[in-house]
């Protein structure tokens, strides 16, 4: 079995022509798959944790959404997509935010400017944080979707690996204060990440 931390290969991947016929299928399983690891932090803020699985998918899609076909292509998308996989010093996750669609665009996404400094997951006794990648946020305007890592200590696994241990993902922004509560299956599923 290969471990949900072990980076993709070109040989992993299908491609457009391989996977189009079997897509609903894997689309089905892995939609299942990723409930246990998508977080709702309020109303205004999705994250997803990622790994092997879950990045799969994604190059998948995205080398059928956009026509790649060429080997060069699909390791591209390959090498973009690995640099997002949790390792064993870090999990890995896809926030999304999620403003009021009611406001204007532009305006909507400012009032999470700095969000990077006030995002924590809460593992039993360890608070980390977030540490998002760079480049997604100026100024004056910040992507709708981000990516990040949380650093883990050798003791956040084992934290994990007990069933039992609280976990949650807390914001403290000025602008959006919330907590949420992951679930003994969110859990479990980040555990067998390092199992």
């Amino acid at each position: 079995m290969i471990s949900k931390l072990t980076k993709v290969k070109r040989s992993d991947i299908l491609g457009p022509a391989l996977y189009a016929p079997v897509r609903e299928d894997f689309r089905r399983k892995i939609i299942a798959y990723k409930r246990a690891r998508r977080v709702e932090v309020g109303d205004k803020l999705t994250l997803t944790f990622e790994n092997r699985d879950t990045l799969r998918f994604q190059i998948e899609e995205m080398l059928l959404t956009e026509t790649i076909t060429s080997d060069a292509g699909i390791q591209g998308e390959v090498d973009v997509y690995n640099e997002l996989m949790p390792d064993e010093a870090s999990l890995s996750a896809t926030l999304f935010l999620d403003p009021p669609r009611d406001e204007d665009p532009r305006i909507r996404l400012k009032r999470f400017l700095g969000i990077d400094e006030h995002l924590t997951l809460h593992i039993g006794p360890h608070a980390i944080r977030a540490a998002f990648e760079p480049g997604r946020q100026e100024a004056d305007r910040i992507s709708a979707v981000q990516y990040l890592r949380f650093p883990v200590s050798a003791e956040a696994p084992q934290a994990l690996a007990a069933a039992g241990t609280p976990l949650a993902i807390a914001v403290d922004h000025p602008n959006y204060q919330e907590r949420a509560e992951l679930s003994e299956e969110t859990r479990a599923s980040l555990a067998a990440d390092y199992a």
